[in-house]
């Protein structure tokens, strides 16, 4: 039974779907949308979320600057990337509560039959 439990395993290790999981978010703060399949689009939309949600709360001032940033240091392992999300990122969503990200369905992949997926950063 799988009771209480969450996340999406993707027939991989902690360690590798960790490392899978960082690498499609850094691309999709990278290029602003990517093309991967459905299961992993799902899987990393809340943790891109999160991202840019701590990189709000640090500009208005409900947690440390630092503290922000370090955070987003930590999850991402990008010092670039931290302050894309942190200066760009950021003041575009200011005003939006929530929903930074937008799945559309591509259809199956033609070489496996994978259901695919375009996620991408809201405008």
């Amino acid at each position: 039974m799988r009771h209480r439990k969450h996340g999406r395993v993707l027939g991989r290790s902690s360690g590798h779907r960790k490392a899978l999981f960082r690498n499609l978010i850094k691309e999709l703060f990278r290029h602003g949308q990517i093309e991967t399949t459905e299961a992993k689009a799902k899987a990393i939309r809340p943790q891109a979320e999160k991202l840019i949600t701590i990189a709000k709360r640090g500009r208005s001032g409900r947690i440390s600057e630092v503290h922000a940033r370090r955070l987003l240091r930590a999850r991402l392992n990008d010092p670039e990337l931290v302050s894309v999300v942190y200066d760009e990122l950021a003041p575009r969503y200011e005003d939006r509560p929530g929903g930074y990200t937008r799945i559309f369905k591509l259809g199956p992949r033609k070489g496996d039959a994978a259901p695919m997926a375009l996620i991408e950063l809201v405008e």
